[in-house]
Protein backbone atom coordinates (compact mmCIF):
# COMPACT_ATOMS: atom_id res chain seq x y z
CA UNK A 1 0.00 0.00 0.00
CA UNK A 2 1.63 3.49 -0.91
CA UNK A 3 2.11 6.32 1.70
CA UNK A 4 -1.68 7.71 2.55
CA UNK A 5 -2.31 11.20 2.29
CA UNK A 6 -5.45 11.52 4.42
CA UNK A 7 -5.83 8.21 6.68
CA UNK A 8 -2.98 6.65 8.80
CA UNK A 9 -2.69 3.84 11.62
CA UNK A 10 -4.46 2.47 12.81
CA UNK A 11 -2.68 4.14 16.44
CA UNK A 12 -2.64 3.42 19.53
CA UNK A 13 -4.32 6.27 21.54
CA UNK A 14 -4.70 6.78 25.20
CA UNK A 15 -8.19 7.19 25.29
CA UNK A 16 -9.83 5.78 22.56
CA UNK A 17 -8.17 2.51 21.57
CA UNK A 18 -6.55 1.61 18.55
CA UNK A 19 -7.85 4.58 16.58
CA UNK A 20 -8.02 4.70 12.67
CA UNK A 21 -6.90 8.48 11.91
CA UNK A 22 -8.34 10.48 8.92
CA UNK A 23 -6.16 14.37 8.50
CA UNK A 24 -8.46 16.37 6.67
CA UNK A 25 -6.27 19.44 6.86
CA UNK A 26 -2.44 20.60 5.69
CA UNK A 27 0.41 20.10 8.20
CA UNK A 28 0.51 22.01 11.07
CA UNK A 29 -2.46 23.92 10.02
CA UNK A 30 -3.82 25.70 13.05
CA UNK A 31 -5.90 28.99 14.86
CA UNK A 32 -3.52 27.94 17.94
CA UNK A 33 0.40 27.51 18.65
CA UNK A 34 0.05 25.67 21.99
CA UNK A 35 3.68 25.96 23.40
CA UNK A 36 3.36 21.89 24.44
CA UNK A 37 2.33 20.77 20.77
CA UNK A 38 3.94 17.50 19.73
CA UNK A 39 3.79 18.34 16.06
CA UNK A 40 6.15 21.74 16.72
CA UNK A 41 4.91 25.43 16.38
CA UNK A 42 2.36 26.30 13.91
CA UNK A 43 3.60 27.45 10.25
CA UNK A 44 0.09 28.02 9.00
CA UNK A 45 -1.90 30.04 11.24
CA UNK A 46 -5.57 30.47 10.55
CA UNK A 47 -9.14 31.29 11.67
CA UNK A 48 -10.92 30.42 8.43
CA UNK A 49 -12.89 27.18 8.01
CA UNK A 50 -11.64 26.24 4.50
CA UNK A 51 -12.34 23.42 2.17
CA UNK A 52 -8.67 22.33 2.04
CA UNK A 53 -9.52 19.03 -0.07
CA UNK A 54 -12.50 17.76 -0.91
CA UNK A 55 -15.07 15.07 0.75
CA UNK A 56 -14.62 12.76 -2.23
CA UNK A 57 -11.17 12.41 -2.24
CA UNK A 58 -10.56 11.88 1.75
CA UNK A 59 -13.32 9.15 1.06
CA UNK A 60 -11.44 8.01 -1.74
CA UNK A 61 -8.33 6.64 0.21
CA UNK A 62 -10.42 6.04 3.70
CA UNK A 63 -12.40 3.32 1.75
CA UNK A 64 -9.19 1.78 0.01
CA UNK A 65 -7.93 1.57 3.86
CA UNK A 66 -10.85 -0.21 5.02
CA UNK A 67 -10.30 -2.81 2.06
CA UNK A 68 -7.38 -3.82 3.79
CA UNK A 69 -9.60 -5.48 6.97
CA UNK A 70 -7.40 -3.81 9.50
CA UNK A 71 -8.49 -4.03 13.05
CA UNK A 72 -9.47 -0.68 15.07
CA UNK A 73 -11.39 0.98 17.89
CA UNK A 74 -12.84 4.23 15.95
CA UNK A 75 -12.44 6.68 13.42
CA UNK A 76 -10.57 9.36 15.08
CA UNK A 77 -10.46 12.62 13.01
CA UNK A 78 -7.66 14.58 14.10
CA UNK A 79 -5.37 16.09 11.65
CA UNK A 80 -2.23 17.69 12.07
CA UNK A 81 -3.11 20.73 13.23
CA UNK A 82 -6.87 21.56 13.98
CA UNK A 83 -9.71 19.59 11.96
CA UNK A 84 -12.37 21.95 12.88
CA UNK A 85 -10.99 24.43 10.16
CA UNK A 86 -11.98 21.37 7.99
CA UNK A 87 -15.33 23.19 6.02
CA UNK A 88 -16.55 19.68 4.93
CA UNK A 89 -16.12 18.16 8.39
CA UNK A 90 -19.91 17.63 8.89
CA UNK A 91 -20.27 16.01 5.32
CA UNK A 92 -17.04 13.81 6.16
CA UNK A 93 -18.77 12.19 8.99
CA UNK A 94 -21.47 11.71 7.33
CA UNK A 95 -19.46 9.65 4.59
CA UNK A 96 -17.55 7.85 7.41
CA UNK A 97 -20.91 6.50 9.14
CA UNK A 98 -21.80 5.24 5.87
CA UNK A 99 -18.84 3.09 5.44
CA UNK A 100 -18.31 1.51 9.01
CA UNK A 101 -19.91 1.37 12.30
CA UNK A 102 -17.49 2.20 14.74
CA UNK A 103 -17.54 5.37 16.37
CA UNK A 104 -16.32 8.25 14.72
CA UNK A 105 -14.20 10.83 16.99
CA UNK A 106 -13.28 14.03 16.55
CA UNK A 107 -10.32 15.88 18.58
CA UNK A 108 -10.39 19.61 18.50
CA UNK A 109 -8.64 22.86 20.54
CA UNK A 110 -12.32 23.52 21.36
CA UNK A 111 -11.51 27.09 19.90
CA UNK A 112 -14.19 27.55 16.73
CA UNK A 113 -17.01 25.94 19.00
CA UNK A 114 -18.98 29.41 19.23
CA UNK A 115 -19.74 28.38 15.27
CA UNK A 116 -23.44 27.37 15.12
CA UNK A 117 -22.12 25.97 12.09
CA UNK A 118 -19.51 23.64 13.63
CA UNK A 119 -21.75 22.85 16.50
CA UNK A 120 -24.23 21.74 14.11
CA UNK A 121 -21.75 19.56 11.88
CA UNK A 122 -19.91 18.12 15.37
CA UNK A 123 -23.49 16.93 16.62
CA UNK A 124 -22.84 14.11 14.05
CA UNK A 125 -19.72 12.34 15.89
CA UNK A 126 -19.69 10.24 18.52
CA UNK A 127 -17.22 11.58 20.73
CA UNK A 128 -16.20 14.84 20.50
CA UNK A 129 -12.76 15.79 22.81
CA UNK A 130 -12.30 19.73 23.33
CA UNK A 131 -9.35 20.80 25.27
CA UNK A 132 -9.67 23.12 28.08
CA UNK A 133 -5.72 24.46 28.98
CA UNK A 134 -6.87 27.86 29.67
CA UNK A 135 -8.78 29.80 32.55
CA UNK A 136 -8.53 33.10 31.69
CA UNK A 137 -6.96 35.99 29.24
CA UNK A 138 -3.47 35.69 30.78
CA UNK A 139 -3.27 31.68 30.65
CA UNK A 140 -4.68 31.54 27.40
CA UNK A 141 -2.59 33.83 25.74
CA UNK A 142 0.73 31.81 27.60
CA UNK A 143 -0.45 28.51 26.86
CA UNK A 144 -2.19 28.44 23.78
CA UNK A 145 -0.91 31.27 21.80
CA UNK A 146 -4.08 31.88 19.69
CA UNK A 147 -4.95 33.58 16.20
CA UNK A 148 -5.45 37.31 17.06
CA UNK A 149 -9.30 36.90 16.14
CA UNK A 150 -9.97 34.50 19.03
CA UNK A 151 -10.55 35.88 22.81
CA UNK A 152 -10.80 33.71 25.83
CA UNK A 153 -14.24 34.76 26.44
CA UNK A 154 -15.79 33.49 23.04
CA UNK A 155 -13.99 30.25 22.89
CA UNK A 156 -14.62 29.46 26.89
CA UNK A 157 -18.70 30.39 25.97
CA UNK A 158 -18.53 28.46 22.59
CA UNK A 159 -17.25 25.28 24.79
CA UNK A 160 -19.72 26.03 27.50
CA UNK A 161 -22.84 26.45 24.81
CA UNK A 162 -21.60 23.12 22.67
CA UNK A 163 -21.35 21.13 26.03
CA UNK A 164 -25.23 22.21 27.07
CA UNK A 165 -26.12 21.03 23.22
CA UNK A 166 -24.27 18.10 22.33
CA UNK A 167 -25.92 14.34 22.66
CA UNK A 168 -22.51 12.85 21.92
CA UNK A 169 -19.73 12.16 24.53
CA UNK A 170 -17.66 14.60 25.77
CA UNK A 171 -14.51 14.27 26.51
CA UNK A 172 -12.55 17.24 28.24
CA UNK A 173 -8.63 17.33 28.31
CA UNK A 174 -6.84 19.33 30.03
CA UNK A 175 -3.05 19.47 29.03
CA UNK A 176 -0.85 20.41 32.58
CA UNK A 177 2.48 22.01 32.94
CA UNK A 178 4.72 22.53 35.00
CA UNK A 179 5.42 25.80 36.90
CA UNK A 180 2.68 27.01 33.97
CA UNK A 181 -0.73 25.84 35.38
CA UNK A 182 -0.12 23.54 37.62
CA UNK A 183 -0.30 24.84 40.88
CA UNK A 184 -3.39 25.00 43.70
CA UNK A 185 -4.62 28.41 42.41
CA UNK A 186 -5.04 27.31 38.75
CA UNK A 187 -6.33 23.63 39.56
CA UNK A 188 -9.23 25.81 41.79
CA UNK A 189 -9.61 28.03 38.85
CA UNK A 190 -10.58 24.81 36.42
CA UNK A 191 -12.60 23.57 39.22
CA UNK A 192 -15.05 26.91 38.90
CA UNK A 193 -14.60 26.85 34.92
CA UNK A 194 -15.66 23.36 34.72
CA UNK A 195 -18.80 23.75 37.13
CA UNK A 196 -20.07 25.78 33.96
CA UNK A 197 -19.79 22.74 31.48
CA UNK A 198 -21.37 19.50 30.84
CA UNK A 199 -19.10 17.10 30.22
CA UNK A 200 -18.60 12.96 30.54
CA UNK A 201 -15.22 12.52 30.84
CA UNK A 202 -12.38 14.70 32.13
CA UNK A 203 -8.63 13.82 31.63
CA UNK A 204 -5.55 15.03 32.89
CA UNK A 205 -2.78 15.16 30.81
CA UNK A 206 0.89 16.39 30.86
CA UNK A 207 3.54 16.48 27.88
CA UNK A 208 4.94 12.95 27.23
CA UNK A 209 6.51 13.60 23.42
CA UNK A 210 8.62 16.44 23.02
CA UNK A 211 6.57 19.90 22.84
CA UNK A 212 7.19 22.70 20.73
CA UNK A 213 8.78 25.04 23.44
CA UNK A 214 11.77 22.76 24.82
CA UNK A 215 11.84 24.41 28.01
CA UNK A 216 8.53 23.19 28.25
CA UNK A 217 8.40 20.21 31.19
CA UNK A 218 5.96 17.39 32.07
CA UNK A 219 4.47 17.26 35.18
CA UNK A 220 5.47 14.77 37.85
CA UNK A 221 2.98 11.96 38.52
CA UNK A 222 3.16 12.50 42.20
CA UNK A 223 1.42 16.06 41.16
CA UNK A 224 -0.77 14.76 38.59
CA UNK A 225 -2.50 12.33 40.64
CA UNK A 226 -3.44 14.93 43.22
CA UNK A 227 -4.82 17.01 40.56
CA UNK A 228 -7.12 14.56 39.37
CA UNK A 229 -8.10 14.07 42.83
CA UNK A 230 -9.01 18.24 42.66
CA UNK A 231 -10.29 18.15 39.36
CA UNK A 232 -12.25 14.87 39.20
CA UNK A 233 -11.12 13.53 36.27
CA UNK A 234 -8.76 10.77 35.08
CA UNK A 235 -4.76 11.53 34.72
CA UNK A 236 -3.64 9.85 31.37
CA UNK A 237 0.09 10.52 31.61
CA UNK A 238 0.85 6.49 32.91
CA UNK A 239 -1.28 5.21 30.35
CA UNK A 240 0.96 3.27 27.63
CA UNK A 241 0.34 3.33 23.74
CA UNK A 242 1.06 0.13 21.90
CA UNK A 243 -0.81 -1.32 18.19
CA UNK A 244 1.31 0.88 15.92
CA UNK A 245 -0.05 -0.59 12.28
CA UNK A 246 0.85 0.81 8.48
CA UNK A 247 -0.12 -1.52 5.42
CA UNK A 248 2.99 0.29 4.03
CA UNK A 249 5.64 -2.77 3.06
CA UNK A 250 8.80 -1.32 3.60
CA UNK A 251 9.79 -1.03 7.21
CA UNK A 252 11.38 2.18 7.11
CA UNK A 253 8.85 3.92 5.47
CA UNK A 254 6.36 2.71 7.35
CA UNK A 255 7.56 4.96 10.13
CA UNK A 256 7.58 7.46 8.24
CA UNK A 257 4.16 7.19 7.38
CA UNK A 258 3.25 7.48 11.35
CA UNK A 259 5.65 10.06 12.46
CA UNK A 260 4.08 12.27 9.91
CA UNK A 261 1.33 12.33 11.75
CA UNK A 262 1.85 11.21 15.59
CA UNK A 263 5.42 11.05 16.97
CA UNK A 264 6.80 8.04 18.24
CA UNK A 265 9.58 7.44 20.31
CA UNK A 266 12.52 4.99 19.91
CA UNK A 267 10.78 2.12 22.40
CA UNK A 268 7.58 2.43 20.01
CA UNK A 269 9.70 2.15 16.97
CA UNK A 270 11.76 -0.44 18.30
CA UNK A 271 7.78 -2.18 19.50
CA UNK A 272 6.72 -1.66 16.06
CA UNK A 273 9.31 -2.95 14.17
CA UNK A 274 9.38 -6.20 16.12
CA UNK A 275 5.73 -6.78 15.27
CA UNK A 276 6.80 -6.71 11.56
CA UNK A 277 9.26 -8.84 12.33
CA UNK A 278 11.86 -6.41 11.39
CA UNK A 279 15.31 -8.26 11.35
CA UNK A 280 17.33 -4.62 10.99
CA UNK A 281 15.77 -2.58 13.68
CA UNK A 282 19.11 -0.94 14.92
CA UNK A 283 19.96 -0.06 11.27
CA UNK A 284 16.96 1.73 10.94
CA UNK A 285 17.05 3.26 14.10
CA UNK A 286 20.51 4.42 13.13
CA UNK A 287 19.04 5.88 9.82
CA UNK A 288 16.03 8.04 11.43
CA UNK A 289 18.48 9.23 13.74
CA UNK A 290 20.56 10.86 10.53
CA UNK A 291 17.50 11.85 8.45
CA UNK A 292 17.59 15.01 7.33
CA UNK A 293 13.79 14.72 7.14
CA UNK A 294 13.56 13.60 10.72
CA UNK A 295 13.28 15.23 14.04
CA UNK A 296 15.12 12.87 16.30
CA UNK A 297 14.40 14.41 19.96
CA UNK A 298 16.04 13.78 23.10
CA UNK A 299 13.41 13.97 25.76
CA UNK A 300 12.34 12.73 29.00
CA UNK A 301 15.60 10.41 28.48
CA UNK A 302 14.71 9.00 25.40
CA UNK A 303 14.70 9.83 21.64
CA UNK A 304 11.28 11.06 19.92
CA UNK A 305 11.09 10.82 16.20
CA UNK A 306 9.01 13.28 14.20
CA UNK A 307 8.66 14.19 10.85
CA UNK A 308 9.72 17.88 9.70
Amino acid sequence: MKDTKFAYGPVPSRRLGISLGISPIPKKTCNYSCVYCQLGRTNHMTNTRQMFFSVEEIMAEFNEVLRNDINFDVVTIVGEGEPTLYLGLGELIDEIKKKTDKPVAVITNGALLYDFQLQQELSKADIVLPTMDAYDKESFNKINRPHGFLDFSKVSKGLEDFSKKYQGQLWVEIMLIKDMNDDDKSLNRYVEMLKTIKYDKLYINTPVRPPAELNIRAVSHERMNAAADILGGISIDLLESQGFHSEIKDDYQAVLSIIKRHPMNQFEVESFLKSRVCENIEELLIRLGKDDNVDAINYKGYDTYRLK
